[in-house]
């Protein structure tokens, strides 16, 4: 049995699909079992029978908003995978958990690989990673997959968000100097099912993203490109300006360099990730793509 926190979020519903596809037996919560309580989710496990897997898709993700949300934020990220963490050790189930490339400040030009010392610059960076830390405290039975840039069918995403704008405007600015990779929640959600299939993978922490190594300006006229073919951008005729982060200042400060190794991921499973660009072509073709997010 596996039990799915967060199932109606982005990362969430994806993983619900795959696993419902592949006959996977799971239970799914959102804020109806709360993460801050320990006796709610002590409740809700101890009605799950022969349960194996806990997997934690719940976080506080409002970037800016976490600077003057910060107590909610911590509840949320540090205390909410704790007691998680704390409930799997003693039901005996393995915790995976989503974290984020946030937990790095952002600086150097080489990929951030696992063992490399973190040191968040914003409060949203901070409780993740104080819930990296909490959650290992807690257990020693768990997967840590860190991922970044990452866009779904379900809910808000940048995606949906440029396609809409450029519709609705003749041009559009986006930064050219802050350097990622996009990662398809499908993608992410794949790797999952993999770990738990496989049974075999070390605990510890792992980075998951696609492969590829492009700004969010590069990755805008991609989804200029492609939505263009697959007919959803009309306008074609709008602008995509780049800019400079300074030149677009928000209430969190954003990690310049947010680019994370895959190498371990990849050799554990013995797969390659999807280069992001492939992973945008099966995003926008896909049957699930949905159209109201971009009207």
């Amino acid at each position: 049995m596996i039990w799915l926190i967060g199932c109606k979020g982005m990362l969430g519903t994806e993983i619900a699909r795959q696993l419902s596809e592949n006959k996977i037996d799971f239970k799914g919560t959102d804020i109806d079992v709360d993460i801050t309580n320990p006796d709610a989710l002590d409740s809700f496990a101890s009605s799950l029978t022969d349960l194996e897997y806990i997997i934690n898709c719940s976080a506080y993700t409002a970037v800016d908003k976490a600077e003057s949300d910060a107590d909610f934020a911590k509840k949320l990220n540090e205390d909410g995978p704790a007691n998680i963490a704390r409930v799997a050790k003693k039901y005996g189930a393995i915790m995976i958990h989503i974290s984020t490339d946030y937990v790095f400040d952002g600086s150097g030009n080489t990929p951030r690989t696992e063992d490399m010392p973190i040191a968040p610059i914003g409060v949203y960076g901070l409780t993740k990673a104080n819930g990296e830390k909490a959650l290992m405290k807690e257990t020693d039975s768990f997967y840590i997959l860190r991922t970044a840039w990452l866009y779904g069918w379900a809910g808000k995403n940048f995606v949906y968000t440029m396609i809409r704008a450029m519709n609705t405007h003749e041009a559009v600015k986006v930064v050219n100097d802050q350097k990622g990779s996009p990662t398809f929640a499908s993608d992410l959600a794949n790797v999952i099912l993999k770990i738990i299939d496989k049974k075999t993978v070390p605990f510890g922490i792992y980075h998951c993203t696609d492969n590829g190594e492009i700004t969010w300006w590069d990755f805008t006229n991609e989804i200029k490109k492609q939505g263009i073919e697959k007919g959803w951008i009309t306008n074609k005729d709008c602008v995509v300006n780049p800019c400079s982060t300074d030149e677009y200042p928000t209430p969190a400060k954003r990690p310049a360099y947010s680019v994370l190794s895959k190498d371990k991921i990849q050799k554990a499973l013995g797969i390659t990730l999807p280069d992001w660009k492939e992973s945008l072509s099966a995003f926008l073709s896909s049957s699930s793509f949905d159209k109201s997010r971009i009207e």
